[in-house]
């Protein structure tokens, strides 16, 4: 009397469980990668250097061999992150992280993947970064784009907070006096779409922004 009920509840289970991960009938979210392509590192390019954005302010970049290090404090001074990657040739796959000052719990802190491309768009003319971010094992489709200050040596240390800055909830260079750039949440700094990179490092504190992203849902570094 049972056995047919009892042989379709088999078989929709045994179909399901396969799907454990994603839900009986869903499907995974596609990892994002970026387009950009490898090719030979521009003459005279390299990777070491402080390089500006009006969103993401100064990154600070160094290199050992194929290995690329960074930092960086976001525009809003409430935010500063590191990044991590191997280099071949003009093309930079990196692992970025993102804390919020101040903060606590979860929502503190951020991380995910990008690519960084070093292109010179013309001789005699600021080497630049096109690059791309992207949450968790994204690649991309957040928008990172600075010009490299040749003036400036890199101190990555120097977009750490402080002991004082590191007590404060939240409250950014706002709460001591305006020392940074105002602009409004830190959240904004990835959502924020094209952001038009400075090449001359005005316009933006010392301590560095971080990057704004374009992509849909992708709120700012």
């Amino acid at each position: 009397m049972f056995s047919r009920p009892l042989a379709k509840m088999s078989l929709v289970l045994s179909l399901c469980l396969p799907l454990a991960a994603v839900g009986c009938g869903g499907s995974e979210k596609e990892v994002k990668h970026s387009t950009l392509k490898p090719g030979e590192m521009p003459m005279g390019g390299k990777w070491s250097g402080v390089y500006f954005s009006q969103v993401y302010g100064y990154l600070h970049m160094t290199e050992q061999g194929n290995a690329v290090t960074g930092a960086w404090r976001n525009a809003a001074g409430d935010k500063w992150g590191e990044l991590a990657g191997e280099a071949d040739g003009r093309l930079l796959k990196y692992e970025w992280s993102e804390h919020t000052i101040g903060g606590i719990g979860a929502a503190a802190d951020r991380s995910g993947k990008g690519v960084f491309l070093y292109t010179i768009p013309k001789e005699n003319e600021p080497h630049e970064l096109v690059g791309e971010w992207g949450l968790g094992e994204n690649e991309c489709c957040g928008k990172w784009e600075a010009v490299k200050q040749m003036n400036m040596e890199p101190d990555p240390k120097s977009v750490r907070p402080d002991e004082i800055e590191g007590r404060v909830s939240g409250g950014g260079w706002d709460d001591e006096g305006g020392e940074g750039d105002g602009g409004g949440d830190a959240d904004e700094d990835m959502d924020s779409g094209d952001e038009g990179d400075s090449g001359s490092g005005s316009g933006s504190d010392e301590g560095g922004d971080a990057p704004s992203g374009e992509g849909p849902g992708y709120e700012p570094l």
